[in-house]
């Protein structure tokens, strides 16, 4: 059974092995699009770039994120029940009283970010707020804090860069290939490059796509787990995730880069086997089982 702290330091290790991997994948994706353009200037230009990504993503992720859904710092008198509940599972867990910040939002859902756990930042909208009782916030609540414990929210925000800087690059090669960018003089003999460097324009991107939203996936059933723990209540945290999915209120601040950090998905995902693995989420039926089956 998952703990609150069983996958931290499995969790640190991944954070490292994404961003070398990454740094490695930048590498080889550079160095095909430059061969392929007759142009080494894309591969010095792709390192820099992922060097200046990997350092902004680890140190300004939760500052690059509270800005872009418009998040507003609170502290204990603006809502002293949300502030008790957050302090109290957070001397439970054994952490760091987090941030906390409220977006005005009328969709009911919440996230948690930051590099560590001393530097973590819970986030709810207004919408959860005024929807859920004390037990189903408690257990919202307990599944962010699970996130922070369990290093969730940099191993997210990896990803995230991952798969968007893959994207970029892809767009930069095939722009270049249409507008003219492609050394044809010089890059006569790398037809394998060409068509390599196509093929990587296309699939890289949908690769490194497939990756976030797994690692997403996975990450939620065990901040389920981690957060019924925390309350010892899991029937709270499966009631709220009823009320949430329950609700047809659309998201005001929510976009498809920040879709994976919220414990709801905020965007309507469509049904079937092939949607399925775009998904951002499990579905919100098979985690409300698992945490139902944990109170038998």
């Amino acid at each position: 059974m998952a703990t609150l702290y069983t996958h931290q330091s499995e969790n640190i290790t991944k954070t490292w092995i994404f961003l070398t991997g990454f740094f490695l994948l930048v590498i080889g994706v550079g160095f095909v699009f430059s061969r392929a353009l007759g142009n080494p200037n894309f591969l010095y230009i792709a390192v820099g770039l992922s060097i200046i990504m990997n350092v902004g993503s680890y140190w300004f992720s939760d500052k690059i994120v509270l800005s872009m859904v418009g998040a507003q710092p609170i502290q204990k008198e603006d809502n002293p029940e949300l502030w008790n509940i957050v302090e109290n599972l957070a001397i439970t867990a054994g952490l760091p009283m987090p941030k906390l910040y409220i977006v005005d939002d009328p969709s009911p859902n919440a996230f948690a970010t930051g590099r560590n756990k001393e530097h973590a930042v819970v986030a709810v909208h207004t919408g959860i707020l005024a929807l859920l009782n004390h037990s189903e916030l408690e257990g919202v609540l307990a599944h962010e804090l699970s996130h922070v414990g369990n290093r969730d929210t940099l191993i997210s925000t990896i990803v995230v860069v991952l798969a968007g800087f893959v994207a970029i690059l892809s767009d930069w090669f095939l722009r270049m290939s249409m507008f003219g960018g492609r050394d044809r003089e010089g890059n006569s003999g790398n037809a394998i490059f060409v068509i390599a460097g196509f093929a990587l324009a296309i699939l890289a991107p949908i690769f490194a796509t497939l990756v976030q939203l797994a690692i997403s996936r996975k990450r939620e059933f065990l901040a389920d787990a981690s957060g019924a723990l925390l309350t010892r209540y899991p029937e709270g945290l499966a009631s709220a995730l009823e009320k949430i999915s329950g609700t047809e209120i659309p998201s005001t601040t929510a976009n498809s880069a920040t879709s994976s950090l919220y414990i709801s998905t905020p965007l309507r995902e469509k049904a079937g086997i092939i949607a399925s693995l775009f998904m951002t989420h499990p579905p919100i039926e098979e985690r409300i089982k698992a945490l139902r089956d944990m109170s038998i």
